[in-house]
């Protein structure tokens, strides 16, 4: 299994239109490391959902539910999208702030790649993440 972080403005798209939803596709990546990061998704693979620009926090799970094909929302042909579907909102939102200060994340590719919307993490950073959830 490998592990995700995904990006989204919670006024265009939030973690809670994903549960009313119950699965949707990930559209609209225009960038080609995340475009790449889209086609490597397999089936079962997990990924954070994050609420970028407002709230800049991680506020939820979600599982991949479909693997890349090519996106809806365009006719360019080397765009791809994927199917995620909601696993779990985590109890407490866990913000940028708190995941820059946290010394077993300094090299999570959020931070790093800041600008990117899909981007891989590790297992560790993925359990961090989850542990900073339930402890607030």
């Amino acid at each position: 299994m490998n592990y995700w972080l995904m990006k989204s403005e919670p006024d265009v798209f939030s973690f809670d239109d994903l549960i009313k939803k119950g699965k949707e596709h990930w559209d609209g990546v225009r960038n080609y490391m995340a475009r790449n990061n889209l086609r490597a998704m397999k089936k079962g693979d997990v990924a954070l959902f994050y609420h970028s620009n407002i709230d800049r926090a991680v506020v939820g799970i979600m599982e991949i539910v479909k693997e890349a094909y090519p996106d809806p929302t365009t006719q360019e042909e080397q765009w791809v999208c994927v199917d995620v579907a909601p696993k779990e909102k985590l109890k407490n939102p866990v913000s940028l702030s708190d995941i820059k200060s946290n010394p077993k994340l300094a090299e999570m590719r959020l931070l790093k790649l800041s600008r990117l919307s899909v981007v891989d993490i590790t297992k560790t950073e993925f359990n961090e993440i989850l542990r900073m959830s339930k402890k607030q």
